[in-house]
């Protein structure tokens, strides 16, 4: 399967192919220098997968977490290129989670200005949502994407084999964006996952929820309106992924998010059915105010007020500005 990202001179296209990671070199211009970055979750063989296709090929691995995703690793990937001469016609790839997408989408944003990304995304969470639409961020003091970049990858290559790696806890981690998507925009989505075992659909399930992306970001790529119905759940989401210090992971602290936020009683039910299913958290003990004052350094707070996303029919978001206090009294 295949998508097109179209964006005029930044359209990209997106392939979702079990076994691509075998069959890259048709795809991509290797005769370059090549950094390739990665976690140590990542599975070796993947990394020495892409690393075989490149004529100059280079390698950064951090920790595991949201907690490298910060200044010091971001440093250390620039310093590395510095010294190993890369230049503007030169190629970042990101190989693993929403963490190494982000930071290695930011280190090719403002590498001599800009030079080309590869994204290849190997989680669940990734693969539906944050490889594509060209966010790239590193957090700072404790503070979730405060300093971060617009950065269009050149491509995106998915894998669904490379899901078999995953704990079921990171699986379904990742299903919480595609819930998102589907309450959003595609009750067709919420169908696919309100099952039993929504991973025989997995496929279909990232086709389904990166058209809903993929839409959304070519109407409005710089969130300047229509984009931001893509937080639905982050906006306290992040202040409880955060406050947490990330002992949650992000899909199970937006699904807290899209909890508290959620107005009408049958979704509420509905997301709580589903993740609960999914052995994620319907309540977590978090002291409320720490949540808040994360919250309110949220980047999409403007004085004391705040867009917030509501959803109160299945397949259909409205963006709503409201005081602080309103969402304070949700925590």
């Amino acid at each position: 399967m295949k998508l097109l990202v179209d964006l005029k001179e930044r359209s990209y296209p997106i392939y979702i192919q079990r076994g691509i990671l075998n069959n890259l070199s048709q795809f991509v211009d290797w005769q370059r220098k090549v950094m390739i970055i990665t976690d140590s979750g990542v599975p070796k063989e993947y990394v020495e997968r892409v690393l075989s296709y490149c004529k100059q090929g280079y390698v950064e691995c951090f920790p595991q977490g949201e907690a490298s995703k910060n200044m010091d690793t971001y440093q250390r990937c620039l310093k590395r290129m510095l010294q190993e001469s890369f230049g503007r016609k030169d190629l970042v790839i990101a190989i693993g989670g929403g963490v190494v997408g982000d930071l290695a989408g930011f280190v090719a944003a403002t590498y001599m200005r800009g030079i080309d990304f590869i994204n290849i995304p190997t989680t669940t969470l990734s693969q539906i949502d944050s490889s594509i639409g060209g966010k790239t961020a590193i957090d700072m003091m404790g503070i979730k994407n405060c300093v971060g970049a617009f950065h269009q990858p050149k491509a995106v290559f998915i894998d669904p084999d490379t899901l078999h790696t995953l704990s079921k806890r990171h699986i379904y981690n990742g299903l919480v964006e595609a819930l998102k998507a589907g309450l959003i925009a595609n009750g067709k989505l919420v169908d696919l996952l309100d099952t039993e075992d929504p991973l025989r659909n997995i496929e279909e399930i990232l086709y389904e929820s990166l058209l809903v992306k993929k839409q959304v970001v070519e109407q409005d790529e710089k969130e300047q309106g229509l984009r931001k119905i893509l937080n639905f759940g982050h906006t306290i989401g992040h202040g409880i992924e955060s406050a947490s210090h990330y002992e949650l992971l992000h899909g199970e602290a937006v699904a807290l998010g899209m909890i508290k936020i959620v107005e009408d009683a049958k979704i509420k039910e509905l997301i709580q059915r589903i993740v609960q299913r999914w052995g994620i958290f319907t309540d977590y003990d978090l002291d409320a105010d720490c949540v808040y004052q994360y919250l309110i350094k949220d980047k999409k707070a403007e004085g004391q007020m705040i867009t917030i996303v509501q959803v109160h029919e299945i397949g259909k978001a409205k963006l709503q500005s409201v005081p602080l206090s309103f969402v304070k009294e949700k925590l």
